[in-house]
């Protein structure tokens, strides 16, 4: 009996150290972890970076010294390494599987930050939303709508479909058509429309702004306008040429189409 208490106690003691210094090497390894963390939130070259890639670098890092710090304590327990390594692997396959839609959304942010095909700051149009980038996350991309409305995207729709960045390049062509009556000389329109182009400062001249019939219709023809234009004042160029060329047609005595005659049988 006495000797089954010896042994007792003494598994114990060494239990007991054990565990005591896995937890002073965890606490000491808790301070170390913040302490490089800080360090590298401070780094001169991170704050040159995207911030986006710079919280995935920071968060990539702060996860893989855990795990370091998470492996060395159970080794200090003297669990079997061999046997870590086969319940990581195999917890590893289950999250995996569990977590496809996820890992999906983590690779394509990554793809996202190493190809960049758009940025914060530009409006896209994807995955059937449209609207500003205000966060590219590494799971999800977070766009905001014209009217206001916060819209979360899977990174992975982003990286498996077609995406348009409106505000990529420096200028954009405003594309419009009016109906006017077949009556009125082709040239005599086309003066008018361009008339009113060259005199809005916001359309650029080169290239030069263009007017066309486009179609035929009942009564009359369809004209295409297309006027070139900084990127940001796109809608303001826009939105003048619709209010302008009308009125102008009007004062010059440009009317629409005439609607076709009926014939009763």
């Amino acid at each position: 009996m006495q000797e089954f208490i010896n042994k007792a106690v003494d598994l114990c003691t060494q239990a007991g150290g054990k565990i005591i210094l896995a937890l002073v090497v965890f606490i000491v390894g808790r301070i170390v972890i913040n302490k490089i963390m800080g360090i590298f939130g401070k780094a001169k070259g991170l704050s040159k970076i995207d911030p986006t890639a710079a919280s995935f670098f920071k968060n990539a890092l702060r996860v893989s010294l855990y795990v370091v710090l998470v492996v060395s304590i159970i080794g200090i327990l003297g669990v079997p390494m061999a046997s870590v390594v086969a319940v990581i692997a195999s917890c590893g396959v289950a999250v995996g599987l569990a977590l496809q839609g996820a890992l999906g959304n983590l690779a394509g942010g990554i793809m996202l930050l190493i190809f960049r095909p758009f940025a914060v700051g530009h409006y896209i149009v994807g995955a059937g939303e449209e609207g500003v980038v205000k966060e590219i996350g590494i799971f999800y991309t977070v766009l905001t709508t014209v009217d206001n409305k916060r819209v979360t995207i899977p990174n992975s729709a982003l990286t498996g479909g077609n995406v348009t960045d409106v505000t990529a390049e420096a200028t954009r062509r405003v594309d419009l058509t009016f109906n006017v009556a077949g009556s009125v000389p082709i040239e005599e329109v086309r003066k008018v429309m361009l008339g009113v182009m060259e005199a809005n400062a916001k359309v650029l001249q080169n290239p030069a702004p263009f007017a066309s019939p486009l179609c035929g219709i009942p009564g009359g023809l369809t004209y295409t306008v297309r006027a070139w234009c900084a990127t940001a004042d796109y809608w303001d160029v826009y939105f003048a040429l619709m209010k302008e060329i009308p009125t102008a047609l009007g004062e010059n005595n440009i009317g629409g189409p005439s609607s076709p005659v009926s014939i009763s049988k």
